[in-house]
């Protein structure tokens, strides 16, 4: 059985507090894109994990695929041994989510296959044990996040008069990096003071309150942006704590661009 995990991207995301847990109280809107992985499970006389497509750095027993099989055969001792096998697309290090979409897809996919019958609310309780972004893997929409990102309120954003366009440049950002170069508080303009049915109002006023430090050590990323606007975008901001840029155009408007070798694009 194989699934297609697919990436997200932040509309806007603001880190408003640290908590005693080490963990940060923030709010961003998760926007689902068509940018995406192919994950495949059979079942096996020993379970592996391999990969292909992009590279993945660290062990194949840390990869979030693997890792959902765990925590699930911990409850399902009666789940037999599986071969994962996961075709990488998405960006890492990008502010995409897609190891978290692959964790929560995978176990998913188990959940499927093997008729665990777990329903949503369980399969996200896994998922937050995973990673924080998970979660909102497990029903796939735009959503509300808050708390870690693991609360998730059903959220309309009507994009379907526009397109997206999502430049990657190769560089890999250290989320724990990220997160140390912020001071939390309050934002400026809180995402229940946007106007979500105007999006050309959006520029100046939805931010991504990692934009700061990152563009600052990584003017590339910030030559993107400022690249999509100039061509023509309504909007445009980088993704999570980067380095992925996204930038929305009208529906038929966006502009055939030239990016550097080692660039990623995608429509979205």
């Amino acid at each position: 059985m194989i699934v297609f995990p697919n990436c997200k991207i932040n509309l806007g995301l603001h880190i408003l507090r640290k908590r005693d847990d080490g963990f940060h109280d923030l709010e961003t809107v998760f926007y689902p894109l068509p940018v995406r992985d192919a994950l495949e499970v059979i079942t096996s006389k020993e379970t592996a994990f391999s990969q292909s497509g992009i590279s993945i750095p660290g062990d194949a027993a840390d990869n979030l695929c693997m890792r959902a099989y765990l925590l699930l055969k911990q409850d399902f001792p009666e789940l037999p041994a599986v071969q994962l096998h996961l075709h990488k697309v998405i960006p890492t290090g990008a502010g995409l989510g897609g190891g978290s979409s692959d964790g929560a897809f995978a176990l998913k996919l188990l959940n499927t296959k093997y008729n665990l019958g777990l329903t949503d609310a369980r399969l996200e309780a896994y998922a937050a044990q995973l990673g924080s972004d998970c979660p909102f893997f497990i029903q796939n929409r735009v959503s509300l996040a808050k708390g870690r990102g693991e609360i998730l309120e059903p959220f309309t954003v009507d994009l379907s008069g526009y397109e997206i366009l999502l430049v990657h440049p190769g560089i890999h950002v250290n989320t724990g990096w990220a997160f140390s170069q912020l001071q939390p508080g309050s934002p400026e303009v809180p995402l229940s003071e946007i106007n979500w049915k105007d999006v050309k109002s959006w520029k100046g006023r939805l931010k991504n309150d990692f934009e700061t430090p990152v563009f600052t050590k990584h003017s590339e990323i910030a030559a993107i942006r400022d690249r999509l606007y100039d061509a023509g975008a309504v909007y445009a901001s980088m993704s999570g704590s980067g380095s992925a840029v996204f930038g929305i155009f009208e529906a038929g408007q966006v502009p055939d661009l030239k990016w550097q070798e080692g660039y990623a694009v995608f429509r979205g």
